[in-house]
């Protein structure tokens, strides 16, 4: 199990590093400025959250489309490791959190968000 764990968190580290599914370059960018701005944020499950609860449709729909390409990578990281997409999800989650800017926000799993 513990390799299993030890291969998704590889690849995982993989998808942290850029490698993330069907996501538009607008989608990136959108998501990136909405980071700066204190709106979006990294969640422990690996996926994007809205810090604010609110945001304009432009950046939910960025957050939608990076999400929906990242449960794509996580699909593909538990069939091959193993693991399950929840498993993958967080496993990338640790390596997303390591890269997030100060001043950025992250929501650890059962927690509150933080500013970094």
């Amino acid at each position: 199990m513990m390799r299993r764990f030890l291969l998704a968190l590889s690849l995982g580290a993989a998808l942290a590093a850029g490698g993330v599914h069907a996501q538009s370059s607008a989608a990136k960018d959108t998501v990136v400025a909405a980071k700066s701005a204190g709106t979006v944020g990294e969640q422990g499950d690996g996926f994007l959250g809205l810090v604010t609860g609110s945001a304009p449709a432009e950046v939910k729909a960025a957050v939608a489309e990076i999400n929906a390409g990242r449960a794509a990578a996580y699909k593909d990281i538990a069939v091959k490791t193993g693991v399950t997409e929840q498993a993958a999800g967080e496993a990338t989650a640790r390596q997303l959190l390591t890269r997030i800017a100060p001043g950025g926000y992250y929501k650890p799993p059962g927690g509150s968000w933080t500013r970094k």
